[in-house]
């Protein structure tokens, strides 16, 4: 497994050890010890998955308080960019994002701990997309910044997005809570 770091610490991207022959392939989409030793000491208590078309954005959101969640993304069919933005009041990076591909056909990886907000956008059709969570789903602690706000100036690879009612009520940058503190860790 190939672990690279990001510009935006606390974020990484796992690369999984491919092993083809000429039944096709296999790998380790997780293994609890090696992914306890890498990114974190939590553990993944719920997964999610979502299909979506393509052009569709999905985010972007966070929890905060005792369900904050780290997630670990990766696509099963298709192809996404996945954006995971820095809300760690005092951190180097706060407000900066990074845009990472990732794919059925990679087998990439992205780590995003708690402090971060997560969205993306799929770039082909019928995309199916799992994470890891280490943070039961909660409603009443559930967030999200609005995806096209000019502050952040995200660019999601896409054209005449499609985006859901909820997400589009999702607050500005500048109003979310200091729901975070960096810790240079």
């Amino acid at each position: 497994m190939n672990v690279k770091k990001t510009k935006i610490n606390g974020l990484l991207i796992i690369e999984p050890d491919i092993f083809y022959d000429d039944r096709g392939y296999f790998f380790e989409s997780f293994n609890q010890k090696k992914y306890q030793e890498i990114i974190t000491s939590k553990k993944f208590i719920q997964d999610n998955q979502s299909k979506s078309k393509k052009s569709t954005i999905r985010g972007l959101h966070y929890q905060v308080g005792k369900n904050a969640q780290g997630k670990l993304v990766r696509v099963v069919i298709g192809k996404i960019r996945d954006i995971a933005v820095d809300i760690r009041f005092g951190s180097p990076t706060f407000g900066q994002y990074i845009a990472v591909e990732l794919s059925s056909r990679n087998f990439l990886q992205l780590w995003i701990p708690e402090g971060f907000a997560h969205g993306f956008s799929t770039l082909e059709d019928n995309t199916i997309v799992q994470y890891k969570c280490t943070a039961f789903y909660s409603s009443e602690d559930e967030r999200g910044i609005l995806y096209n706000d000019t502050d952040l100036s995200i660019d999601w690879g896409i054209n005449n997005p499609i985006v859901s009612e909820k997400d589009l009520q999702n607050n500005l940058f500048k109003n979310i809570d200091k729901d975070f503190i960096y810790l240079n860790e």
